[in-house]
């Protein structure tokens, strides 16, 4: 029998682009509104305004510390084994936790180290004033990174582990030499990309999903990423959908999320969204109008290293085929 895990909250604050000015507001309020999920990185740069969150709502009254699942991310530049343990402890002295539900592997690309001291978060380039040189790779395997990684597990550091952005092939092979399996992946899904055979595997192997970008392309428009044109919530199966039962778009594609088992994190800067965004939970789409808008999937994916990294970070780093 597959080990099971705490149930993670399904929808979720995503905090990706958050300004840090604004994000200890946001979060405080997403918590005095009811969201239990937060989802971090120290790639994001605000961590510690979103520690600052954390705590104004707990100590607000609005819940307890054991009542949210609180995510963050191992950065490409902390893969090393040595380079684990105090990539987690900075993220959880910004955080001003003491523990985190879930840590993940936020890329399958091992970068070189930076030191903290030289620049935290360290981002893509490996040195900034020479963005020419771009990024630049270590050789350190997927599996160092895992045992380090069941290392705080077994500390009672992190609660859960799991990865992110990666296929089948790479889970397999975690799976069959892991002490401690990974709980959850994170990827892109939205109508446009359902990833239907990876949800699938996922589901047989107990793996829960987490799905980041799940509105689609809004979050990568201002950064040349996706086009105004390809929203998927202007689609007709997704207008109809929200006509009938008197929601947004925006919430019907939460809700096709939700409704096919995977989490949610949708991103917002704007307080009065956080509501909308959370208020997916009572209504429930037909059998048909599931299937007519997992019939968008186009294979579209927004947000791909083999294309932004080029073009952004002068290094093609390919990481799908």
């Amino acid at each position: 029998m597959l080990p099971r895990m705490t149930p993670i909250p399904p929808v979720g604050l995503g905090l990706w682009k958050v300004p840090n000015a604004a994000a200890a507001g946001l979060v405080a309020e997403a918590v005095r509104l009811g969201y239990r999920h937060l989802d971090s990185a120290c790639d994001y740069g605000n961590e510690a305004e979103v520690g600052d969150g954390i705590g104004a709502a707990l100590a607000a009254g609005h819940c307890r510390r054991e009542d949210l699942w609180v995510t963050s991310k191992l950065w490409n530049t902390y893969h090393a084994a040595g380079h684990v343990r105090p990539a987690l402890d900075r993220s959880l002295a910004d955080l001003k936790l003491d523990y985190l539900d879930l840590y993940l592997i936020h890329f399958p690309i091992a970068q070189a180290f930076v030191p903290f001291e030289t620049r935290y978060p360290p981002g893509w380039f490996f040195d900034p004033a020479d963005s020419a040189g771009g990024m630049r790779f270590a050789p350190v395997p997927l599996a160092e990174t895992w045992r380090a990684m069941e290392d705080l597990h077994a500390a009672g550091r992190v609660k859960h582990i799991g990865v992110c952005n990666v296929g089948t092939a790479q889970l397999r092979d975690l799976l069959a030499g892991c002490r401690v399996r990974p709980a959850v992946l994170q990827i892109e899904l939205h109508p446009y990309l359902t990833q239907e055979k990876l949800v699938r595997f996922c589901r047989a192997e107990g793996i829960a999903v987490t799905a980041f970008s799940p509105l689609g392309a809004p979050s990568y428009v201002p950064l040349g990423m996706a086009t105004p044109d390809e929203s998927v919530m202007t689609e007709p199966a997704v207008a109809a959908a929200a006509t009938r039962l008197g929601k947004t778009p925006a919430q019907v594609l939460l809700r096709w999320g939700v409704q096919r088992g995977t989490a949610v994190v949708p991103k917002t800067s704007r307080a009065e969204r956080l509501a909308e965004n959370l208020a997916v939970l009572d209504f429930t789409l037909t059998e048909a109008e599931m299937a007519a808008i997992s019939a968008l999937d186009r294979g579209r994916r927004f947000n791909d290293p083999g294309v932004f990294a080029e073009a952004a970070f002068n290094t093609f780093c390919p990481i799908y085929e």
